[in-house]
């Protein structure tokens, strides 16, 4: 029998910060699920007025601006969630929402990529969701735009291309939950600590994308990002 050796330690996931030398060092990566009321909808599951339930991602699923995002294996209906993501860089239990903000370090935007037929199923037997969110490369994430530079990002137009079309386009303020509601509703979760990421929701427009897609997603006050849909990665 082989014994792990003990001293390999796993590659700290890194995030770049615009101004900065240093990178963010990625924790955890958490997940809004449906926080947008148009996303509901065209998705048809779900009350609106729910209160806020998460999802998390493996840290190394984080995909780098420009990469190429390979196309999963066990899928056919590969799909985009462009989202806004923030931030942690003071973590904590039980943060009040009046407070909540003080613990976000900035802002980028990000893709929740998804395996929508895997979703769909584990959905339909009552399955928890990683089989269709938590996989390789799912979390494709631009880089860090600290808050002392752009401010809270409370409102402006969030929006995704595919091959120059746009797929998705909604307004950061149509959020359900806000940052700060969601930093202070997933602190009573989770401890959360500095180097954690929150993807927060997605808009209407979901679809799918297939090898040799281009997808460009856009915040106002954080520019846009790329990515390329790679090959199938069949195992």
């Amino acid at each position: 029998m082989q014994v792990a050796n003990r001293s390999v330690r796993p590659t700290a996931i890194q995030v770049p910060v615009v101004g900065a030398d240093e990178a963010f060092v990625v924790r955890r990566v958490y997940c809004v699920g449906r926080n947008y009321v148009d996303h509901i909808r065209e998705m048809k599951e779900g009350d609106e007025r729910d209160p806020p339930f998460f999802f998390q991602k493996p840290a190394d699923a984080i995909v780098r601006d420009g990469d190429t995002v390979p196309y999963p294996p066990l899928t056919s209906d590969f799909q985009h969630e462009i989202e806004l993501v923030a931030a942690i860089g003071q973590g904590g239990v039980d943060i009040p929402v009046a407070r909540a903000l003080d613990h976000v370090f900035g802002y980028a935007i990000g893709i929740d990529m998804t395996r929508r037929d895997r979703q769909r199923e584990a959905r339909e037997r009552g399955l928890p969701w990683e089989i269709g969110k938590s996989f390789d490369a799912s979390a494709p994430c631009g880089p860090l735009f600290p808050a002392s530079r752009v401010g809270h990002i409370t409102s402006g137009v969030i929006s995704l291309s595919v091959n120059g079309a746009t797929r998705q386009r909604g307004d950061i303020a149509q959020m359900i939950w806000n940052v700060a509601e969601i930093v202070a509703n997933l602190s009573q979760h989770y401890a959360l600590g500095s180097g954690d990421l929150i993807f927060t929701g997605t808009p209407a427009g979901v679809g799918p994308v297939v090898p040799g897609d281009r997808m460009v997603g856009n915040i106002a006050g954080l520019g846009e990002i790329s990515f390329t849909i790679g090959e199938r990665n069949a195992r």
